[in-house]
C-alpha cells in the first residue's frame, strides 16, 4: 500500500483515509439535522455552513505557531480526540432531547477549528516523514484518497441518512476520528518540532509568520491567489447548483447525488497520474496546463438546463472539472511543502486553509445575493466568467526556478 514511502507513511495516509470517509460519509448530515429535526429555517441552514466555515478559519490564524512548536503526532491524535468529542456529542445529547441549534452550531466550529491545525500537522509531518522526492507520489495517494471518499462517502451517508437518520451518520463521522487517532498512535519513530527562541519570542510575528512567509516567496504567493480565488468561485456556485437542479429543475435527489458522485471518480484518476506526468513534462507544464483547464471547464455550467441533458452537463463539466483539479493539486501541494522549511510548514499551511476558507464563506455569501437579484443560473455564469481570468496569477517558470525566502534561523529538532 506504501510501497517506497515506508510504513510510517501507510499508518498517516490510513488515519487520512478513515476520517476522510467519514467526514463525507456525514456530507449533508448537518442541514439535514438542522431542518428535520430542528425545523430550522433555510436562513438558519445557510448561516450554520457559512458562520462555521467562517468563525473556524479565524480561531485558525493562531493556530499555526502552537502546532509548529509541538510534536505533529501528538497534535493530530489531540485533534482527532476533539473532533470525536464533539460530533459525538450530537447523538448523546440527541437520545437526551437536549440537541439546539446552538450545539451544531459549536460543533461545527469545533470541528472544523481542529480540522484545520490536523491538516497543519500532517503536512509538516509528511514533509519530516517522506523524502522532497517522493512528496509528489505522497500528495497523489492522499488527493486520490480524497476523491475516493468524495465519489463513495455521500451515496452511502445517503443510504445510511435514509434508512437510519442522519444522527447516525455524525456517529459514523465521530468514530472515523477516534480509529484515525488509534493509527497515527500506531506510528513509530521521530517527531518534528520547532522549539521557540528568539524569532518565535513576539506573539504577533508568529501570528503572522505564515502569511509574510507565503507573501514574500513568489511561487507561494501566486500559488496562495489563484488557488483561494479558485476554490472560493467554484464553492461560491456549491449552493446555486444545489438551488437550480434540486429547486428550479426538480432533479430527484439520487439523480443529483450521482451528477456530483460519479465525477469524483475522475480526481482519483488525475490524481493517481500526477507523478507520471510530472516526470515525464515537468511540473510547470503540468502545473500550467492543468491550472489553466480547471478555471476553463466551469464555464460550461452557464449551458445547464432542466431535464436529463443539464444532468450529464453537470456530470461532464463537474468531471472534467475534478479531473483537471486531481492532477494540479498533488503538483500545487509538492511545490508548496518543497518551498517552505520544515519549521515554518505548519504556519503556512494553517494560514493557507484560514484564509482559503474565509474567501469561500464571503463569496458564498455574495453569489447568494448575486443569485437573488439575477437568478442562480445567471450567478453560476458570471463565476465561470471570472475564473478564466485565475490563470493569469499562477506562477511562470522564472518563479519556479528562482529560490525561495531565507527563513529567520529556526532549529527544528526530532521529539
Amino acid at each position: 500500500m506504501s510501497a517506497g514511502l515506508g510504513n510510517g507513511f501507510g499508518l498517516l495516509w490510513s488515519a487520512y483515509a478513515v476520517s476522510t470517509y467519514g467526514t463525507w460519509i456525514a456530507f449533508g448530515a448537518f442541514p439535514v439535522i438542522a431542518v428535520r429535526v430542528l425545523h430550522s429555517s433555510a436562513f438558519a441552514v445557510s448561516l450554520l455552513e457559512a458562520a462555521g466555515l467562517a468563525v473556524a478559519a479565524l480561531v485558525a490564524f493562531s493556530l499555526g505557531p502552537w502546532v509548529e512548536h509541538r510534536a505533529k503526532r501528538r497534535v493530530m491524535i489531540t485533534m482527532d480526540l476533539v473532533r470525536f468529542a464533539a460530533m459525538v456529542s450530537i447523538p448523546v445529547s440527541y437520545v437526551l432531547n437536549l440537541l439546539s441549534y446552538g450545539q451544531l452550531l459549536v460543533v461545527s466550529v469545533v470541528s472544523g477549528t481542529a480540522g484545520i491545525a490536523f491538516t497543519a500537522a500532517s503536512g509538516a509531518y509528511l514533509k519530516y516523514l517522506v523524502p522532497g522526492d517522493r512528496l509528489v507520489v505522497a500528495s497523489g495517494r492522499f488527493e486520490s484518497t480524497n476523491w475516493v471518499a468524495i465519489a463513495a462517502g455521500p451515496p452511502l451517508g445517503g443510504a445510511l441518512l435514509g434508512v437510519l437518520g442522519p444522527v447516525v451518520t455524525v456517529t459514523v463521522d465521530a468514530f472515523s476520528y477516534l480509529l484515525s487517532a488509534l493509527g497515527v498512535l500506531r506510528i513509530r519513530g521521530g517527531d518534528v518540532v520547532t522549539p521557540r527562541g528568539r524569532v518565535t519570542e513576539v506573539r504577533g510575528a508568529e501570528l503572522l509568520g505564515g502569511w509574510l512567509f507565503i507573501v514574500r516567496d513568489p511561487v507561494l504567493r501566486r500559488l496562495f491567489l489563484n488557488s483561494i480565488l479558485v476554490s472560493g468561485l467554484i464553492m461560491a456556485t456549491a449552493p446555486l447548483l444545489s438551488v437550480l437542479l434540486l429547486g428550479q429543475y426538480h432533479v430527484p435527489a439520487w439523480q443529483y447525488g450521482l451528477a456530483f458522485g460519479v465525477p469524483a471518480l475522475g480526481g482519483f484518476a488525475g490524481a493517481r497520474l500526477s507523478p507520471r506526468l510530472v516526470t515525464r513534462y515537468g511540473r510547470f507544464r503540468i502545473m500550467t496546463v492543468f491550472g489553466r483547464l480547471r478555471s476553463l471547464f466551469p464555464l460550461g455550467l452557464a449551458l445547464v438546463g432542466p431535464g436529463l441533458r443539464g444532468l450529464l452537463t453537470v456530470t461532464v463539466v463537474e468531471g472534467l472539472l475534478i479531473t483537471c483539479m486531481g492532477v494540479f493539486n498533488p503538483v500545487c501541494a509538492t511545490e508548496r511543502l518543497q518551498r517552505t522549511p520544515v519549521g515554518r510548514t505548519a504556519r503556512v499551511l494553517s494560514t493557507w486553509s484560514a484564509v482559503s476558507k474565509l474567501v469561500q464563506a464571503a463569496l458564498m455569501v455574495l453569489w447568494g445575493l448575486l443569485a437573488t437579484l439575477t437568478g442562480p443560473l445567471t450567478a453560476i455564469t458570471v463565476s465561470g466568467a471570472l475564473l478564466l481570468a485565475t490563470p493569469l496569477l499562477l506562477p511562470g517558470r522564472a518563479h519556479l526556478s528562482a529560490p525561495g525566502p531565507a527563513a529567520p534561523s529556526e532549529d527544528v529538532r526530532a521529539a
